[in-house]
């Protein structure tokens, strides 16, 4: 009988174990497999092939039994997840329901969620900036949060690594704010927007309106077409999942390279519950699981454990991971796991009409959504009564209208013969939060879900720099649209809840100190050495920028870290 148990640890035994398969989680699998080591990847959800699982991508609307709507229904049962840009009829498979794995909200919290083997690298909006010493040596200019323990100099080489693979179209536009890359081809503004930048440039040349930078193949090269991918076809519906693998996902890239290495190991189904802690050899030996379907318990061990469940996930595995040595949560030495948790504020849009250039329209799609305002508030100096700064999108677009008015015969012809109409513009604001204690996620040690986990209690809030980051950005941006001739300006800042950016960030934050800071400057935990957070928990602050490019590189570079160390015996 000892037998048996030695050769069952054997068997679930392995080099090193991948708590997630999103963006964070297929790069780190992937650098860990390609180094050789024998990886266990634990994905909650179910498998999801590239291609194969993808049942509606080519579909037509009519194919869909409520044109690609959802029911009334769906969304009376689902207000959290309905109210996401991209859940409809052809993309809803890979969402979670609200019901199926609930969350309790201490403040309003709109917690979006993909639980499958690629997660929301399915479902991203593939939009992908640099920071620059800007955003890591914010926090040290004003003295909120904790400084960063990295410069823009320690993961630039990273950036330029994983853009080279995952495949990033953008413009070298020469803005130290927002640090170019290692491009393929941009994707051209159209006319409007291209008017749009003409007039900002000229009335206000501190601010930049630049062609939005995203994780698709404008142009493959040859290392995009052997991991099986090819041009995107600028079809933008991406949130089917792409059998062209024209943008970047795990399904379609890491996963699969990571595979024919012949060194990964994929156990969907895999809810974990726990990191094992052994106190006397002082580490991290392993990841207690629960089978999805089955509810079985299931010890699996490793030398290096990397935790990319995504940023909510995290944390909660994080502190539920508890022992005699971290009664507070595996590493939380500082008593700030799970704290200074911290979002994007999108919650101020503005739209308008232009009436100019009639004699243009738009043909087919722009698969980067248009143009993008990097950030230029308080880059310099403080100018503003708020901290930080804000980012903006912007795009225009023109289409045939129908007059709705009239009655019988006169209300048919005009249904049936639509007209163009004029330009419509609009812009949404990508605000920098700032973390705070208040801002924590926990656990509630009296409800469980149906895993036998501790249900997460979300606190997360604006607070007032939000509200005056708001003001400034709606003030600024008709400010911009006056000045270029833009009508019948609309402002929209209507209430939304933190959670809706789907760019949740904190809770086990890199820092110089363990004693205000759970991860050091490789994405280590200070007190469990072979344990690595490069999803969004580690995030000192929140920046502008989408931050998916920032968790790829974090990846990689603390892989060649930990393989390192590892040479030395240092894990």
């Amino acid at each position: 009988m000892a037998n048996l148990n030695i050769d069952s640890e054997k068997n679930r035994t392995y080099d090193a174990i991948v708590i997630g398969s999103g963006i964070s989680g297929g790069w780190s699998a992937k650098e860990l497999c390609e180094k050789g080591l024998k990886t266990l990847v634990l994905e909650r959800g179910r498998d999801v092939q590239h291609i194969k699982d993808y049942p509606t991508t080519n579909m037509m609307p009519w194919e869909f039994e409520h044109r690609n709507e959802m029911p009334f229904k769906v969304k009376e049962e689902n207000p959290v997840v309905s109210k996401c840009y991209a859940f409809h009829e052809d993309s809803a498979h890979f969402f979670v329901k609200d019901k199926e794995h609930p969350y309790i909200q201490e403040k309003p919290f709109d917690w979006i969620r993909g639980y499958q083997v690629g997660g929301k690298s399915l479902l991203w909006a593939r939009q992908t900036q640099r920071w620059s010493d800007f955003d890591f040596e914010g926090p040290a200019r004003d003295g909120f949060a904790v400084d960063w323990p990295i410069r823009y100099a320690d993961l630039a080489p990273w950036y330029s690594y994983v853009e080279k693979f995952a495949g990033i179209a953008g413009n070298h536009d020469g803005l130290p704010e927002l640090p170019d890359g290692e491009f393929l081809p941009g994707y051209p503004l159209n006319i409007v927007e291209k008017y749009f930048k003409e007039s900002v440039q000229k009335r206000f040349p501190e601010r930049k309106v630049i062609s939005a930078r995203c994780a698709h193949l404008s142009k493959p090269n040859p290392i995009h077409i052997e991991q099986g991918r090819v041009q995107c076809q600028n079809r933008v519906l991406c949130q089917r999942g792409c059998p062209f693998g024209g943008y970047f996902s795990s399904n379609a890239t890491t996963i699969p390279w990571a595979a024919k290495t012949g060194n990964m190991t994929l156990r969907p189904f895999s809810v974990v519950h726990s990191i094992l802690y052994d106190e006397q050899k002082g580490k991290a030996v392993g990841v207690r699981v629960i089978d999805t379907n089955t509810k079985e318990e299931i010890d699996f061990y490793a030398k290096l454990i990397f935790v990319n469940a995504a940023a909510i996930n995290t944390n909660l595995i994080l502190l539920n991971s508890k022992s005699n040595r971290f009664p507070n949560g595996l590493g939380n030495d500082s008593g700030v796991l799970g704290k200074y948790v911290a979002f994007h504020n999108y919650s101020a849009r503005i739209y308008a009409e232009y009436e100019g250039l009639l004699d243009f329209k738009t043909e087919g799609r722009n698969p980067a959504g248009g143009g993008y305002i990097p950030r230029f508030r308080n880059l310099h100096k403080q100018e503003t009564d708020f901290l930080r700064g804000y980012a903006a999108g912007f795009g225009a677009s023109r289409g045939k209208q129908s007059d709705r008015s009239g009655l019988g015969l006169d209300l048919k012809n005009n249904l049936l013969n639509p007209k163009l109409g004029v330009w419509q513009v609009g812009s949404h604001m990508m605000g920098e939060t700032i973390p705070k204690e208040s801002g924590m996620v926990s656990l509630d040690s009296s409800k469980k879900d149906d895993w036998g986990i501790p249900l997460l209690k979300i606190a997360v809030d604006y607070d007032e720099n939000d509200e005056k980051m708001k003001k400034d950005y709606i003030a600024v941006m008709t400010e911009m649209f006056t000045d270029a001739g833009f009508t019948n300006i609309r402002p929209d800042t209507h209430w939304q809840a933190p959670g809706l950016d789907i760019h949740e960030m904190g809770g086990a934050r890199m820092g110089h100190d363990p004693k205000t800071s759970v991860l050091n400057k490789w994405n280590q935990m200070h007190a469990v050495k072979n344990v690595f957070v490069t999803d969004g928990a580690s995030m000192t602050s929140t920046s502008t920028q989408n931050p998916s490019l920032t968790y790829m590189a974090f990846s990689a570079r603390a892989v060649d870290y930990a393989i390192s160390e590892m040479k030395k015996g240092n894990i």
